[in-house]
């Protein structure tokens, strides 16, 4: 009986030794995803003319997760508005400040939070589904400015509080759930060409 136990056990030891080798990608022979510098700007001149704020350049299933690229511009803020903290309940987000300078405050404590509702364009095209709030409660203050990046979790409230001028960031955002639409380079020239509407 021991001997039957014991090697019972070394079966499945080896077992496990050689599934842990058998290492496979999560996302099996996908291709990688190539933008240009000059599409990056072709939407910043879009956002600044037609005065939008975030554009998806990109939305691709990268395995477990979407991965999704956008542009966002945003112009002086002296004050923020009534209720324009967001926070994305499965989307986290990354920025990557590009130019200009702002005031960001982040955290978790949302004060006076109302969901957004479900037909909304960024609960449907860019960040899935999740909240505004009043203001952020012991929230963390960051002074943006080019060349920085901040990550905010999903889950994590985030509000411009000041901009000085405009700030305009590469926005990367993971999508575990893959709530958002995916958008490749064909539909990225479409929406340059058809005036961004």
């Amino acid at each position: 009986m021991l001997k039957a136990t014991l090697g019972a056990l070394m079966l499945l030891l080896a077992s496990s030794v050689l599934g842990a080798q058998d290492v496979r990608p999560t996302c099996n022979k996908c291709p990688a995803t190539y933008i240009p510098n000059q599409e990056i700007q072709a939407y910043a001149k879009r956002a600044i003319a037609d005065k939008l704020i975030d554009q998806q350049i990109r939305a691709v299933d990268a395995g477990k997760t979407n991965v999704d690229v956008g542009l966002v511009y945003r112009g002086k803020l002296a004050a923020p508005a009534p209720n324009s903290v967001a926070e994305h309940d499965q989307v986290s987000e990354v920025y990557h400040v590009i130019d200009g300078s702002a005031t960001l405050v982040t955290g978790p404590d949302l004060v006076d939070t109302k969901r957004r509702p479900a037909d909304d364009r960024a609960v449907k095209m860019l960040n899935g589904p999740g909240s505004n709030s009043a203001s952020i409660r012991n929230g963390v203050t960051h002074q943006l400015k080019p060349g920085d990046v901040v990550i905010i979790p999903a889950g994590t409230g985030h509000w411009f509080t000041k901009i000085d001028d405009h700030i305009t960031y590469l926005m990367v955002r993971i999508d575990p759930d893959k709530v958002t639409p995916h958008k490749d380079e064909a539909a990225s020239k479409a929406y340059l060409a058809g005036g961004g509407k």
